[in-house]
């Protein structure tokens, strides 16, 4: 389904970084609205006799890989990923990422892990000197998921469990997402490692400089820079 937030930026951003696919590689595909964009690229492109194999980050993006017949294949064929597009929902200067406002960000980190290159792609406004405007995402088991946040909450900022639809919100996995202010994130490497000490938690949507190869940005006038 096409994002309702249509964005020119986002769109040209996305469509760049589709640039790097090249024939016979294995892709990762994204989630939300600016991967959108590059898997209806990509879509496109092996119409025209692109050959590549793709694995999904969620089960919204691989259902429109499979809408636009991009071959998917299990994770447990392969042992490595060429490159993953994605994007995200804050990109600081160091190039460290929070990622996870679409509720995949387990997913999205194990491919961006087993991939040899992460190209992010945003929108200007997703530009900012110092993490932390945007609520960090934590992806939490159900069990004692109350006690989870209080200590998320402990390390020295709000949390709560996300709603959906007057419900609790559920990833792909079945676990949940714990949605933390902790204001500005002036040293992400360390709270990542304290969040992922606590019993429960599964992951965490801050996304390290040394996981990503390229940003790609995209402005309103439609003009990209990377």
């Amino acid at each position: 389904m096409e994002p309702n937030n249509h964005n020119k930026g986002k769109k040209a951003a996305a469509e760049k970084a589709t640039e790097w696919v090249k024939d016979g590689m294995i892709v990762g595909l994204g989630t939300g609205s600016t991967a959108y964009y590059a898997i209806q690229r990509l879509g496109t492109m092996v119409n025209e006799g692109l050959r590549i194999k793709a694995v999904a980050s969620s089960l919204v993006s691989e259902q429109l890989a499979r809408e636009l017949e991009i071959h998917l294949i299990p994770l447990s064929q392969i042992d490595h990923i060429d490159l993953t597009i994605d994007g995200a929902d804050e990109v600081d200067e160091a190039h460290n990422l929070i990622k996870g406002g679409g509720g995949a960000l387990l997913r999205e980190k194990i491919l961006a892990y087993h991939s040899k290159e992460l190209i992010i792609v945003v929108e200007e406004k997703k530009l900012v000197h110092t993490l932390g405007r945007f609520p960090l995402p934590v992806e939490v088991v159900p069990f004692a998921a109350d006690l989870t946040v209080k200590h998320l909450a402990d390390l020295g900022g709000t949390a709560a469990l996300r709603q959906q639809d007057d419900t609790l919100y559920r990833t792909d996995n079945g676990n949940y997402i714990a949605d933390c202010r902790f204001g500005e994130i002036p040293d992400p490497a360390s709270l990542d490692i304290i969040i992922r000490t606590i019993p429960g938690v599964v992951e965490t949507g801050l996304f390290l400089h040394h996981m990503v190869s390229r940003v790609v940005v995209g402005y309103e006038d439609g003009s990209v820079k990377y």
